[in-house]
């Protein structure tokens, strides 16, 4: 399944940690969106999601904001 999570209106490291609380209650294989600000979101999210084992599927510019594309 996917899933989206907004978290623009987060500052590090609250960002991370309402993405890893999603990532905990999803099933293997499923996919989370994350939309977040520019700057130190875009880094961090990504690898620190990698260093807990996800996939990091892509990420993309939306307009002044990314979408991070996780898979678990």
């Amino acid at each position: 399944m996917k899933y989206h999570l907004d978290v623009t209106d987060k500052t590090c490291p609250m960002t991370y940690v309402k993405t890893r609380l999603k990532l905990d209650t999803l099933e293997p294989g499923d996919i989370l969106e994350v939309l977040v600000n520019q700057g130190e979101p875009v880094k961090s999210i990504p690898q620190s999601a990698e260093e807990a084992g996800y996939k990091i599927v892509e990420v993309l510019p939306r307009g002044d904001k990314f979408l991070i594309v996780i898979e678990k």
